[in-house]
């Protein structure tokens, strides 16, 4: 690889940025990285009737919750600034204009109205509605106006576009690293805008002229741009910059979980996952959409998640870190084919680096959560609570949720195991054990096991017997962590306040024998 890769983020601030598009900049980045290249974001906003207020912002917050550093961009500058597109306006005209002069664009007069007339009377004879080598011979541009009309239109400040100017009857070759050889004839194509009346390009020009001067050398965008590519392809001829051309890669569609057709939000409100990476409020209507940052996923499990939709390494490995993603991320390694969203496989890569995780970088979440709902905890007593944790949850919320325990008093008492384990001897025993734990000195779960074993060994009985019934006292579940731990953390007042209170509601000593009968 002859020149420094450099690689480009190109997303339009139009809405939130779904995963489709995060995996896009994802690959962008891990590619740039495995070969010391550069990858820049930009923003292209040149359709100004589709911006969304916040949209941006959205989308550099979401980059940057996942790790995604880049190394130029609207937010951190660069040598090729600035890189909003709306801020670069001026520049492109210059361009579409020099297409004219060569003779590989011209001008077009059409209104809307003369447009839609030439659409029905094509698909009235049963012909492609697109204005193309041979339609455009009937409609008002500056090929079929004589040269002082077009003048003189352009005097009175008619509104005019200026459209690409393709052959008719030409092949259209290149190649894919992701697909292989791409060919496409011109006959199956259209004269696209470049220069709209307004002064804004098009995506296809403003994309293709950016890409050159910021010295882009490979673009790799979703799989919806493969039929505009040789289009884009036609422009690099046309301004006479192919030794220069980047190198295409189409990406896959995410797809439904079904696999019939590409992931979209209203696949995530039916099945109840996220689609964005962070949560979004719809500017316009409130409405809320849900995002993986705030339903509990880790930013560490959303990469690895969508680095493995659509590329395979090398072997069957499937847990990496960013850094070793850079390391073995390789285009030829990504499918053709689209990968199905699998919201079980995101559960279960969730589950995976909450178990792993440092329970640091969880505890802000943690806490924040519960400061909502009113508690004031030590930072040594939330970690503890982490710790035991998150091995039995697979987002941040259920270690509150399902750790509710930890934080308040049981309100209920499991009812299979009151009918189960709390029977015959078990309450009279419970009494006995309560005492035993008053009179402890020592309140550490190296000194509370040993008693307790030796308790129950002193009164002829499995110390797996008791165990149910001294975890449905303290927390009111069947399951939970290390039960020895959970007493240490709760401290030998709140865990004697615990007993005493469920002695005082659960059935007593013959009571859960007449209860049974």
């Amino acid at each position: 690889m002859d020149r420094k890769v450099r690689v480009r983020f190109a997303p339009s601030p139009t809405g939130p940025l779904h995963i489709g598009g995060v995996r896009t900049a994802l690959y962008n980045y891990l590619f740039a990285k495995k070969h010391g290249g550069d990858c820049l974001i930009r923003i292209e906003d040149t359709d100004q009737n589709r911006y969304v207020p916040g949209a941006e912002e959205y989308i550099l917050e979401a980059c940057e919750w996942l790790g995604i550093q880049f190394d130029e961009g609207p937010h951190v500058g660069g040598p090729h600034a600035p890189y909003r597109q709306s801020e670069r306006k001026g520049m492109y005209r210059q361009y579409a204009e020099d297409l004219v002069r060569k003779g590989h664009a011209y001008l077009a007069f059409d209104t809307p109205e003369e447009l839609e007339e030439m659409r029905k009377k094509l698909e009235a004879a049963r012909m492609p509605a697109k204005y193309d080598a041979v339609s455009r011979m009937n409609m008002k541009n500056s090929l079929t106006l004589p040269e002082d009309e077009v003048q003189r239109r352009m005097n009175a400040g008619e509104p005019y576009v200026i459209r690409l100017k393709l052959p008719r009857k030409e092949e259209v070759r290149f190649h894919d690293e992701i697909r292989g050889w791409v060919v496409v004839h011109t006959s199956q194509m259209d004269d696209k805008v470049l220069l709209k009346n307004d002064g804004m390009p098009t995506y296809h020009l403003a994309n293709v002229v950016d890409d050159h001067l910021m010295g882009i050398t490979h673009v790799i965008r979703g799989e919806e741009w493969l039929p505009s590519a040789p289009l884009h392809v036609m422009l690099y001829r046309y301004f006479g910059w192919e030794s220069t051309m980047p190198v295409f890669a189409h990406l896959p569609l995410i797809l439904k979980p079904e696999g019939n057709g590409k992931l979209s939000k209203r696949d995530g409100d039916r099945l109840g996952f996220p689609v964005f990476p962070l949560q979004w409020t719809d500017p316009e209507t409130g409405v809320v959409s849900s995002g993986y940052r705030e339903s509990g996923y880790l930013p560490q499990a959303v990469i690895n998640l969508l680095a493995l939709l659509g590329w395979h390494p090398s072997d069957n490995r499937e847990l990496f870190s960013l850094d070793e993603l850079c390391r073995e991320f390789r285009l030829d390694r990504v499918s053709k084919s689209g990968a199905k969203f699998d919201q079980n496989k995101a559960r279960w890569f969730n589950h995976q680096y909450i178990m792993h995780a440092d329970v640091f970088t969880i505890h802000d979440a943690v806490e924040e959560l519960l400061q909502k709902q009113g508690y004031a905890l030590s930072q040594h007593y939330v970690l503890r609570v982490i710790y035991m944790m998150r091995e039995k949850v697979e987002f941040i919320p259920e270690i509150v949720e399902k750790g509710h325990y930890f934080f308040k008093d049981p309100e209920s008492y499991d009812t299979d195991v009151v009918e189960k384990k709390w029977k015959g001897d078990i309450p009279g025993l419970m009494i006995k054990l309560r005492n035993h734990f008053e009179n402890l000195k020592n309140w550490e779960e190296v000194m509370l096991k040993p008693h307790f074993e030796s308790f129950a060994s002193a009164n002829n009985v499995k110390a797996g017997a008791l165990m149910p019934a001294l975890r449905l006292m303290v927390s009111g579940e069947a399951g939970g962590p290390p039960i020895f731990e959970m007493l240490e953390l709760l401290g030998k007042e709140t865990t004697m306040r615990r007993l005493d209170h469920a002695l005082n509601v659960l059935p007593g000593p013959g009571e859960s024998e007449i209860k049974a009968s």
